[in-house]
C-alpha cells in the first residue's frame, strides 16, 4: 500500500498549508471563547496496537469528567464546539496525526483503549491497519452523536448495537480495501453522503 502512504504523505503536507487559515481562525476563537488550550489530545490504539496521541480542536469544558461517547446536546460539550463538531472542524488536527504516519486519511477510527481491547478473532484486522480520518463506517454513522442523543442509554447502546456495527463495517473495509474505494469514501465525506458498505455499491 506504497501510494496510499505517499497520497497520505502529499495530502496531509497539501491540507495544513492550504487550511493554515482556518487553523489559525479557529485556534483564535477558541483561545477567545473557550479559556484553556486550543487542542485536545487524547490515547489511542494505531496499527499493530501501539498507542499514539490523537490530536484534535478542543470542543468541550476543561475538566469536564465525562465519558468517552458523545451525545449531541451534552452540557460539556461548548457552543463554540458544537459548531466545530457539526462542520467536523474539529477533525483537521489530526492532519498531522496523518502525516506523522499515526493515521491515514481512510480506515477504521481509532478506539480509546478500552474499546481497542474488546476485539477478538477476525475484528483484530482493524489495528493491523492505520486508522483513518474517515472511513466506511463513518460514512454510515455521519451523525451518530445526534442517534445518540435519542436513546435512553447512550452507552449502552454504543456498546451493544453501534460499535458491533461499525466493527462489522471497517472490517469488511480492510478486506476489501484498494486505493480507488479509498478515494470513493473521501469524495463521498466530503460530499456529506451516507454509504454503509462502499465497496458493495
Amino acid at each position: 500500500m506504497h501510494l496510499k502512504r505517499t497520497f497520505d504523505i502529499l495530502a496531509s503536507i497539501f491540507g495544513l498549508i492550504i487550511l493554515s487559515p482556518v487553523f489559525i481562525i479557529i485556534a483564535i476563537l477558541i483561545t477567545l471563547r473557550m479559556p484553556g488550550p486550543v487542542f485536545f489530545r487524547q490515547q489511542r490504539v494505531g496499527r499493530d496496537a501501539r498507542l499514539f496521541r490523537m490530536i484534535k480542536f478542543r470542543t468541550m469544558q476543561v475538566d469536564h469528567g465525562g465519558n468517552t461517547i458523545s451525545v449531541k446536546g451534552e452540557s460539556r460539550i461548548t457552543p463554540l464546539g458544537a459548531v466545530l463538531r457539526k462542520y467536523k472542524l474539529d477533525e483537521l488536527p489530526e492532519l498531522w496525526n496523518i502525516l506523522r504516519g499515526d493515521m491515514s486519511f481512510v480506515g477504521p477510527r481509532p478506539d480509546v483503549p478500552g474499546y481497542a481491547d474488546r476485539l477478538e478473532g477476525k475484528n483484530r484486522l482493524i489495528i493491523s491497519v492505520r486508522p483513518g480520518l474517515t472511513g466506511a463506517a463513518s460514512l454510515k454513522y455521519s451523525s451518530e452523536e445526534e442517534l445518540l442523543s435519542g436513546q435512553d442509554d447512550p452507552v449502552q447502546y454504543n456498546d451493544e448495537v453501534l460499535y458491533p456495527d461499525k466493527v462489522r463495517i471497517d472490517v469488511g473495509y480492510i478486506r476489501n480495501r484498494t486505493f480507488w474505494l479509498d478515494i470513493k469514501i473521501i469524495i463521498y465525506t466530503l460530499l456529506g453522503k451516507k454509504l454503509s458498505e462502499p465497496w458493495a455499491n
